[in-house]
Order: structure tokens, then sequence, then C-alpha cells
């Protein structure tokens, strides 16, 4: 399942703070990547999204599952 855009914002966000923090990046970036970029975390967690590196997982709530009674009609279908 894709991230949502709100997922996303807090995946790079994180990231940035970390990179911003001196912590490594995780993708090779030449020099001349980086001075266009200006060094901006931002931009550099936002590659590293895009190349799918960014080791942060989501955890979504899952729904509840379905009741006794929809269980039993359930049943009743496949016999």
């Amino acid at each position: 399942m894709a991230d949502t855009k709100y997922e996303q914002a807090r995946i790079i966000g994180s990231r940035a703070l970390q990179i911003s923090m001196g912590a490594p990046f995780l993708i090779k970036l030449k020099e001349q990547d980086l001075e266009e970029m200006r060094y901006n975390p931002v931009e550099i967690a936002k590659r590293e999204y895009e190349e799918g590196v960014i080791p942060i997982a989501i955890k979504r709530p899952m729904p509840k599952s379905m009741s006794r009674k929809d269980e039993e009609s359930e049943q009743g279908k496949t016999r």
C-alpha cells in the first residue's frame, strides 16, 4: 500500500531531522548534487524517500474484526 501524503511528510521530516543531527546519508551523492540541493536535509531526505532506502516503517491501525453475527453469516455462505 502506498504512503499517504501525510505519511510521506512525516517520514521525510523524521529523516531530515536525523540528517541534520549528523546521521550518515543512505544514498551516494556527488558533491555537485549536494551543492545543487544546497546541503538541505529535507531535499536529501526526499531523494532517499524516492529511492526507497529510508528505514522508517508506518504502523497503521487495522479495522476491528467482524462481529460474531457477521462471522456466522460468512460461514453459512461457504457451505
